[in-house]
């Protein structure tokens, strides 16, 4: 079996959010686009907690301090979804209140 292994550490350079997608540039050129369901909470955030994200270190994370969240670039390269459990999540939407998207979907169970 063949590892792939990348060359260097895969960095972020900025990072911009749609309604339904998490884009992030990468220092080598690249763009990765993701859909906001794999990262419920970026999907359930409002607009102004979505854009409030830091890098961390020289770019190997994306911080979402307001949502506690955090995703590895890495991560995103290999296709990960959010690890967080359904129960997890649905607790910390409860403590949120109200929130901007309406009702949750119903896949989240």
């Amino acid at each position: 079996m063949t590892t792939l292994i990348p060359e260097t550490e895969p960095l972020a350079a900025q990072v911009r959010l749609t309604d339904e997608t998490l884009i992030v540039d990468l220092l080598d050129g690249r763009t990765l686009i993701v859909p906001l369901s794999w990262y419920l909470r970026l999907l359930y955030a409002s607009q102004e907690e979505r854009e409030n994200w830091q890098l961390l270190g020289d770019g190997y994370a994306i911080e979402w301090v307001d949502l506690d969240e955090r995703i590895g670039i890495e991560g995103l390269l290999a296709g990960r979804h959010s690890s967080e459990s359904v129960h997890s999540f649905q607790r910390w939407l409860a403590t949120r209140g109200s929130f901007s998207h309406g009702e949750v979907d119903s896949s989240v169970k």
